[in-house]
């Protein structure tokens, strides 16, 4: 009887499990104009071991006409690269005409931390986006630059990275 339990809980685990999505590739489109370097997009081939993962059911509330351009701007799936090598993904997830957000936050290896996400809150204050501090201590703010990239910086743990995000939609 045992034994039959123990099979039965696995055939259920087993049926509970999905295949992992495959990501689509991403085209970066280059920035206008530079104060941090776009970087390529990852290979299309796969998800490499240590990127940021977002889980498919982070969605964006498109802003309401009530909302300021220059808050519903920040809306959207972002994606960027900090020094150009940590992957990071960002889903500004809804927008209020005070400029108060909520968001997603991924992040794949970073220093000392493995990837990881996190849901969240911020407010938009002129063309910066600051997100609350994320449970792994980290903080984290993004400027609109003039040719629609972000500018995203995160310090952690006494280290400041930076880099370019891209909208993806």
């Amino acid at each position: 009887m045992y034994n039959a339990m123990l099979g039965f809980a696995a055939l259920v685990l087993a049926a509970c499990q999905s295949a992992p999505e495959t990501p689509q590739p991403v085209t970066l489109e280059p920035a206008l104009e530079s104060g941090i370097p776009l970087q390529p997009p990852l290979a299309a081939a796969g998800v490499p071991s240590g990127s940021a993962i977002m889980h498919q059911s982070v969605a964006v509330t498109p802003p309401g006409k009530g909302v300021p351009t220059k808050y519903a701007d920040f809306s959207g799936l972002w994606a960027g690269r900090l020094e150009g090598m940590y992957d990071a993904k960002l889903a500004v997830q809804t927008v209020s005409s005070n400029g108060k957000v909520t968001v997603t936050y991924a992040w794949g290896n970073l220093g000392d931390n493995y990837p990881g996400e996190a849901a969240g809150a911020g407010r938009i204050v002129g063309r910066t986006l600051k997100l609350e501090r994320l449970p792994n201590g980290a903080d984290v703010s993004f400027v609109m630059r003039p040719d629609g990239a972000l500018a995203g910086t995160v310090t952690l743990a006494g280290q400041t990275y930076t880099g370019a995000f891209l909208k993806l939609r």
